[in-house]
């Protein structure tokens, strides 16, 4: 196993480097909280809502492979504090915003900022720490994506109770000012000038299959599946994506380097990493409305309502260690989806009348579920990553993650959009009110509120409480699924009773390059 000289700065470079993760993840939750207050100022209904989301989702996901690869080549700070500075303006347009358009240009420009600073990020970490190191090192930065979700719906909810809805971008002016100046400061240069040069017909081809999939999921439930526009749109990304892999199969360096997929550790830590991420994704996204429309809570109350995932998250980020170190990244990663089975099967059960503290326990399981799978599942996969290909093949893992959470706002989004719109009784309504109210709940509940219909307001809470029960039931399959696939294809690790800690995990990266 080749030896890693221990960079002297390494402890220090990882705090720039959770400077980086903590912008990062701060936003994403931010908008999610912020995304009712943004429908009802900016009549934006739930395809709308899901374009302000997935803007950023779908830049990052089809961007990342060429970031990673261009941070290999022509370094990875520089290209880091780079994907900061374009963070950092996109989030200034997204301040300054006046209509829904213009907030989802701001957000692609945001997930160009997003797509160069995570795989960078990750990619560090295999040529700063050597292998006993790494897990501590891959369960600071993610803590790090952690720590930002909790305090993304606090201080975003305060901020929506004080000030406009553009103070949720204004806000991340700082957070990313301070992750360059730590990055200026603190991270040391590294590159590989012997990776793959960036290419522009694989890139766009990444763009395009990504961005129409999108596109044709969010427009499915208001125009049916079977309009011409979606079916042709499905067949196109199909077509695209297709193309992609075969011209990545003939050319010499390929960008997206399909053989890392015949390593068993790689393929399957990011078949469980992207699953996560898709059911994480969809949460975040139907949760708040239910929280503001359905419960009734501000958007800082609502924040503080998301606290018991998140401390679920940081519970499990602590105990993820230490469970693969007794038991192995196998079992964690399996035992960790096991819970975010149960988690989403009994959150389909939430009702109107359930109240907060019902759902407060399936908050808390769908948090160390998430983080007990996640941590092992993303260790695993950077384990069997060469180190010659350390940016383009993190770029990957993490392309393949977010492609999962656009899947997962779109399709989740999409699946409660259409269960809403059948369950609503807008009986009585003039069309264009009827119209307006099948939107999304909230929505629904400002026609309520012009026409003083306390039916349609009940029918609302009750058709947006089922429709996100479907879309729990639908996280806790998925989570179960990707459950037997870990416990099956998962390379497994020696026996506890063996090995310490340090041994335990080099074997475990020795068995993932098999």
């Amino acid at each position: 196993m080749e030896t890693i000289t221990p960079d002297p700065r390494r402890w220090w470079a990882l705090a720039a480097l959770v400077a980086s993760m903590l912008t990062l993840g701060f936003d994403l939750t931010i908008l999610n909280v912020a995304l009712p207050t943004m429908a009802a100022d900016l009549d934006a209904g739930t395809g709308a809502q899901q374009w302000m989301a997935d803007a950023y989702v779908v830049v990052f996901a089809a961007l990342m492979l060429p970031a990673g690869l261009l941070g290999d080549r022509f370094g990875r700070r520089r290209m880091l504090i780079t994907g900061l500075a374009i963070f950092l303006a996109g989030s200034l347009v997204g301040a300054l915003a006046g209509d829904v358009n213009a907030v989802i240009a701001a957000r692609a420009v945001m997930g160009v900022g997003g797509a160069l600073v995570t795989p960078l990020a990750l990619s560090v970490l295999p040529t700063l720490f050597a292998p006993d190191e790494r897990t501590k090192a891959v369960g600071i930065v993610s803590a790090a994506s952690a720590l930002g979700l909790p305090l993304g719906p606090i201080i975003g909810g305060w901020l929506l109770n004080h000030f406009w809805w553009g103070s949720v971008f204004l806000v991340n002016v700082p957070m990313a000012a301070i992750g360059i100046a730590a990055c200026v400061f603190l991270l040391p240069e590294t590159r590989d000038p012997s990776s793959p040069r960036v290419d522009a017909p694989s890139a766009a081809l990444t763009v395009s299959g990504l961005g129409l999939l999108v596109y044709a999921i969010i427009e499915a439930p208001t125009r049916g599946w079977g309009d011409p526009l979606v079916l042709g749109m499905l067949t196109a990304s199909v077509l695209l994506i297709a193309a992609l892999v075969l011209r990545e199969r003939r050319v010499p360096r390929p960008m997206l380097d399909m053989t890392l997929l015949t390593h068993r550790g790689f393929l399957f830590n990011t078949v469980a990493a992207t699953l996560v991420n898709f059911i994480l994704s969809g949460l975040l996204f139907v949760l708040p409305p239910f929280l503001q429309a359905v419960l009734g809570h501000d958007a800082l109350g609502t924040g503080v309502r998301l606290l018991p995932m998140m401390g679920g998250l940081l519970v499990a980020s602590r105990l993820a260690p230490k469970v693969v170190a007794r038991f192995g990244a196998r079992a964690s990663v399996s035992a960790g989806l096991v819970v975010l089975a149960f988690a989403g099967l009994l959150g389909s059960r939430t009702t109107v009348d359930s109240g907060y503290g019902f759902v407060a326990l399936w908050l808390s399981l769908t948090g160390f579920g998430f983080g007990l799978s996640l941590i092992p599942a993303m260790n695993g996969g950077l384990s069997a990553l060469p180190r010659d290909r350390a940016g383009s093949g993190s770029g990957l893992l993490m392309t393949m993650r977010q492609v999962g959470g656009a899947i997962g706002i779109a399709l989740l989004g999409s699946l409660l959009a259409g269960t809403f719109r059948d369950r609503l009784d807008v009986t009585g309504l003039p069309a264009p009110a009827a119209d307006t109210a099948g939107e999304s709940v909230v929505a629904a509940h400002l026609v309520a509120q012009r026409t003083g219909s306390a039916d349609l307001l009940a029918s609302a809470n009750g058709a947006y409480v089922h429709g996100m029960g479907v879309v729990l039931l639908v996280c806790g399959i998925a989570a179960l699924v990707a459950a037997l696939l870990a416990a099956a294809f998962l390379p497994g690790t020696p026996r506890p009773a063996e090995t310490s800690t340090a041994p335990d995990l080099a074997a475990e990266e020795a068995d993932a390059r098999q």
